[in-house]
């Protein structure tokens, strides 16, 4: 998110640089996949739908493009689909009436897309049926979610803010101080919200959101009433008082299915000192913990893991990320290192259509909101999201610049590969860990190859085979690599 972005690059640029910068003269690579050491099952890939579905919101091609696998035309050109699996639908904080003389205060500097409408636009009455509630609201990202879904996409309900009524200074961006804004007397109201169109979604529009979540980088303090989104910092105290009040409410609706994810902290190291905040009664109500992932290449990653997975049990996702570099390079590197280090079981990009060219899979203009370039990034995003699936087993490698899945089903092994060199590479991999491996028709093993720094885009190649259990790959400099390896058995 936008005023993040900026903060976040002056503290952990210089290490991702430094990170970025080891790979200029490393030597070809020998890398083992370990099919006795596993990370979880894959649950899959996703995008939030505000701000991009506020405006593209009712385009079926869109669609098609970032929740299916199929090839779809764009702008004359034909875009294999990503994948895309989950859906991360933003229930907005803001409207424009009036209620008893009061009405939302806004920052001067939110654009309109980025004001969410909210649905509870009348503090006097709960009652969801009543004229207290809009339930035409936020139509066009609405209808974002829904073709989602219909395309096989699992839903999250999460909430930048609270609704404006519930802030203390009715700005929905945020306090002039940065600080609590949530007014105390409406944490159960904020809970009460989200249950309440969690239920009305289930029962309208056909969507069974699978987790609530109700805060958005809640500890961080750059959330302000000059801001230029929604956003409300709540710290660890006022999280732990809403979350008993959220699964309640839930509950009351006979939504005692959907669970809870929290706390969305902008960082890894963030999210640790929140998770150990919380009591572990707190704790209790938390079934997955989400993480953003913008520490970059910072961070401790694999003592977020230990905390949350392997001590409390729970899962863990990266419910959020992106950056500032249209060449998906940073993109690659950054998700390697989770997989590596943090383990999730999904991993969520913010905003796949950007009006910032560089954070954008898809960009578009800011002022006319029309649709433009499809950068380098969506192709390294192919990459991962349409060969690593749900329902397969990520393994081991050993390495931070190489992921490997497998679909048991299929017999099917997927290694995903980044060349951090300046030059071309060799990478051997030794599946001698498998019971057999044949690769297809005489050892064939396909495979797809992105160029960051330019070239290849997604480009298939049908070159290259095993040589018993093992097989070799020339990576160019800064490329990212895809082999598909069949025949393959534990």
């Amino acid at each position: 998110m936008i005023r993040r972005r900026t903060l976040l690059a002056a503290a952990g640029g210089g290490l991702l640089g430094s990170a970025l910068a080891t790979g200029t003269a490393r030597a070809d690579a020998t890398i083992a996949v370990s099919p006795s050491t596993s990370y979880g099952t894959w649950e899959g890939w996703g995008t939030s739908l505000a701000w991009w579905g506020n405006v593209f919101g009712t385009r079926d091609d869109f669609a098609d493009i970032f929740f299916t696998t199929k090839s779809t035309t764009y702008n004359s050109t034909s875009l294999p689909g990503l994948g895309l699996n989950i859906a991360r639908y933003n229930l907005g904080a803001s409207s424009w009436n009036s209620v008893n003389g009061e009405s939302m205060v806004a920052s001067a500097n939110i654009p309109a897309f980025k004001q969410i409408e909210g649905y509870w636009q009348d503090w006097n009455n709960e009652d969801p049926t009543s004229s207290a509630w809009d339930w035409t609201a936020d139509a066009t990202q609405r209808a974002m979610l829904v073709k989602a879904v219909n395309r096989g996409a699992t839903a999250e309900l999460f909430a930048n803010s609270p609704m404006w009524w519930m802030c203390l200074n009715h700005n929905p961006s945020g306090a002039s101080d940065g600080g609590n804004n949530l007014q105390s007397w409406n944490y159960r109201q904020h809970a009460s919200h989200l249950a309440s169109v969690a239920l009305y979604a289930k029962n309208n529009w056909g969507v069974n959101f699978a987790t609530v979540e109700a805060f958005n980088e809640p500890s961080s303090s750059w959330w302000t009433a000059t801001g230029t989104q929604e956003g409300c910092h709540m710290d660890s105290t006022v999280q732990s008082a809403v979350l008993p009040y959220l699964r309640s409410e839930l509950n009351s609706r006979g939504l005692t299915s959907t669970k809870i994810s929290a706390s969305d902290e902008t960082s890894y190291d963030l999210a640790r000192t929140t998770w150990s905040a919380f009591s572990s009664t707190t704790k209790g109500y938390v079934d997955r913990v989400n993480v953003h992932g913008y520490q970059g290449s910072g961070g401790r990653r694999d003592l977020l893991y230990t905390d949350v997975v392997t001590t409390a049990g729970k899962a863990l996702w990266n419910s959020e990320t992106g950056d500032n570099d249209g060449t998906g390079y940073t993109m690659a590197f950054n998700l390697l290192y989770d997989f590596r280090w943090l383990h999730p079981t999904a991993w969520v990009y913010w905003q796949v259509m950007d009006p910032s060219t560089n954070w954008a899979m898809i960009a578009y203009d800011a002022s006319t909101l029309a649709a433009g370039a499809v950068t380098t990034k969506y192709y390294v995003m192919a990459q991962f999201s349409r060969h690593i699936r749900p329902g397969m087993k990520i393994l081991d490698t050993g390495v931070s610049n190489a992921v490997a899945a497998y679909d048991a089903t299929a017999k099917r092994l997927v290694i995903v590969a980044l060349n951090t060199a300046t030059s071309a590479q060799t990478f051997t991999f030794n599946l001698s860990g498998f019971t057999t491996v044949t690769g297809g028709t005489g050892g064939l093993v396909p495979r797809w190859n992105t160029v960051t720094t330019g070239g290849d885009a997604y480009k298939s190649y049908s070159d290259t085979y095993l040589s018993g259990k093992t097989v070799a790959v020339s990576v160019a400099a800064k490329a990212v690599q895809t082999l598909q390896i069949d025949g393959v058995t534990i």
